[in-house]
């Protein structure tokens, strides 16, 4: 699937979940649900400035564990707003899971080079 929408994120995630030990459905939502997990930490530090840097991490990982790399990222930056892109792009580079372009969110490529470094986050991040 080339462009992803709201009308086929679902359908784009089950396909890219590649976890054997999976229990079910209830397995995969608690999975994809790690989404919901990283929007609502990182948009509290937007607000806040309280950023969980490692437990931010610990989604990132577990989710990455279980999605295709590129699918994944694409999901990611679909569901995040766009002023969360900056402490994502930093996490995802931390990771060395940053790629150069992302394709085909909502007929839209977002490159790598036109998301700024959260240099607050990077800090947080080297400290670790």
């Amino acid at each position: 699937m080339k462009q992803m929408t709201e009308d086929n994120f679902l359908l784009c995630a089950m396909k890219s979940y590649d976890n054997p030990s999976c229990g079910g459905m209830e397995e995969f939502k608690e999975d994809l649900n790690r989404v919901k997990y990283v929007k609502r930490l990182l948009n509290r530090y937007i607000k806040t400035g309280n950023l969980k840097e490692r437990l931010i991490l610990n989604h990132l990982i577990i989710f990455y564990n279980v999605f295709e790399t590129t699918m994944a990222t694409k999901m990611l930056f679909f569901k995040l707003s766009d002023a969360a892109h900056p402490a994502l792009k930093t996490f995802l580079s931390y990771l060395s899971l940053m790629p150069e372009r992302i394709e085909g969110i909502s007929e839209q490529d977002i490159l790598d080079s036109d998301i700024p470094i959260d240099f607050s986050v990077a800090q947080h991040l080297r400290k670790i």
